[in-house]
């Protein structure tokens, strides 16, 4: 299993911790340190599209008017913060965030 964060980001933090409770080896791959290929990058936008971009943060408010209305991946490219996460890699299957739906799918009860 692969969570793409980052690692100053609690819910990351979080959702590793729970994972590797529950019995998962969990790597972590810190998105500013490592930032995503540009296959990486164009798999996760086919899975998540725009949900992929957290349009909430102060960094995306932050980021040029041209850049707002560009493409999620050359916002996260241009800015590995925007990025919305955790993005977990379980197999062959992907997910975004830790909430109720993320936990059962991958945290047996």
């Amino acid at each position: 299993m692969l969570i793409y964060g980052l690692s100053t980001c609690a819910v990351c933090q979080r959702a590793r911790k729970e994972l590797e409770a529950a019995g998962h080896t969990v790597a972590f791959r810190d998105v500013r340190a490592e930032p995503l290929s540009e296959a990486e990058l164009s798999e996760l936008i086919v899975e998540f599209g725009d949900r992929l971009v957290d349009r909430t943060t102060n960094d995306y408010r932050a980021l040029s008017d041209w850049l707002k209305n560009s493409e999620a991946e050359d916002q996260i490219a241009a800015k590995p913060k925007v990025m919305a996460r955790p993005v977990i890699r379980n197999g062959d299957a992907l997910h975004l965030g830790w909430d109720d739906t993320v936990k059962a799918a991958l945290i047996p009860a």
